[in-house]
């Protein structure tokens, strides 16, 4: 996941709607974790800020004050850890940081040396108690470590696998009565409805497939090489069993998204923001919004599959929402015309007139 405004908007996005009280970056070695906390984070933020310098060992800064010490030094044997300047003063930086004013401070990084330092450990418990917190996290098998990114106040994305293991199913089913005919395949910009649907849910998930009456439909799918099943099954109940089936969802997936396949305005950035949520604060029913009014996509987690697999006949994914109203959560879209779909003429004409594209995201 590339560090950019856009990847950081929708982190910001993702974090925000989870209502969690810290973001923790997380990953191996070499994989942008510090590049990515410098685009998500306001500069002259309070903390400390931990860096390599070749052939020397490793130094750390308090961002504040600029003052700097040894935390490692480079040995024969390998990298040797000071723990006398990470008790002393690495622990009073975290703890200055803890009263400093503002609700934020970052921690850049938090590393194997730091989980030597008993004194330097509780005074970042301790700084998660006082402030918010936006940490780059080394991912690797040690207690502190996994503890900081266990924690259930924490929304932690590993930048190894940003989005987990997702499923999605477009849903393309429609008979389009209302509208007067396929309307998965009726223009706009150039491009058929459907295709934006694949546009947007391309690349981001483990396994996806579209779901379709329309022998057009899946023709256009199969040219792009998109999984998809035809069938001749008369529900929307029917479309959610088929496209978890085909997902095998059953088999290490940990979320699913139904995405319609008319709602052209329908960003990918919306997409990716429902995602993270569904990665990085698993548990909820992740549903896109607009000023709480919810709509369409809508990501349920995996404890849901089997209420999916046995809907009411003729019911959709709303029928287990209405089931377990508590843990749905909103992701706000980008603007109200991503959750606007075509269901008549009229419809489609209007989303002509108001164009392709949508506001900038606001900055972070």
């Amino acid at each position: 996941m590339p560090a950019s405004v856009q990847t950081a908007s929708c982190i910001w996005n993702s974090f925000r709607s989870s209502g969690k009280r810290h973001l923790i970056l997380t990953g191996s070695r070499g994989i942008g974790k510090t590049t990515l906390l410098h685009a998500l984070a306001p500069e002259g933020l309070p903390g400390v800020t931990t860096w390599v310098q070749r052939g020397q060992g490793v130094f750390l800064k308090e961002n504040a004050a600029g003052e700097t010490v040894q935390i490692g030094r480079v040995a024969p044997e390998g990298l040797r850890p000071d723990p006398d300047a990470l008790n002393g003063f690495g622990a009073a930086a975290l703890a200055r940081a803890g009263q400093a004013p503002g609700e934020w401070v970052s921690v850049d990084e938090v590393g194997y040396l730091e989980t030597g330092s008993p004194a330097y450990c509780d005074a970042l418990r301790a700084l998660l108690d006082q402030k918010r917190v936006l940490a780059v996290v080394r991912r690797q098998e040690l207690p502190l470590l996994q503890e900081l990114c266990r924690r259930p106040d924490v929304f932690c994305l590993d930048l190894d696998q940003p989005l987990g293991q997702l499923g999605c199913v477009v849903m393309a089913s429609g008979l389009g009565r209302r509208f007067g005919g396929n309307k998965l395949l009726a223009g706009l910009e150039g491009k058929p409805l459907v295709q934006y649907a694949l546009d947007v849910t391309g690349g981001l998930f483990a396994r996806r497939v579209v779901v379709t009456r329309h022998a057009d439909v899946a023709d256009l799918c199969r040219a792009q090489g998109v999984p998809v099943v035809l069938h001749s099954q008369p529900h929307r109940s029917d479309t959610v069993r088929l496209g978890l089936e085909a997902l095998n969802a059953g088999s290490g997936l940990d979320g699913c998204l139904f995405c319609p396949g008319d709602q052209p305005l329908l960003t990918r950035e919306t997409v990716l923001s429902l995602a993270l949520c569904g990665a990085c604060a698993p548990g909820p029913i992740w549903r896109a919004a607009w000023q709480e009014k919810p709509g369409a996509p809508v990501l349920f987690p995996a404890w849901a599959f089997e209420d999916l697999m046995h809907l009411p006949q003729g019911k959709g994914g709303g029928a287990v929402i209405q089931r377990y109203p508590d843990r749905v959560r909103l992701v706000p879209a980008r603007s109200p015309q991503e959750l606007a779909d075509v269901d008549r003429p009229e419809d489609l004409e209007m989303l002509r007139a108001l164009g392709k594209g949508c506001p900038e995201p606001d900055p972070i």
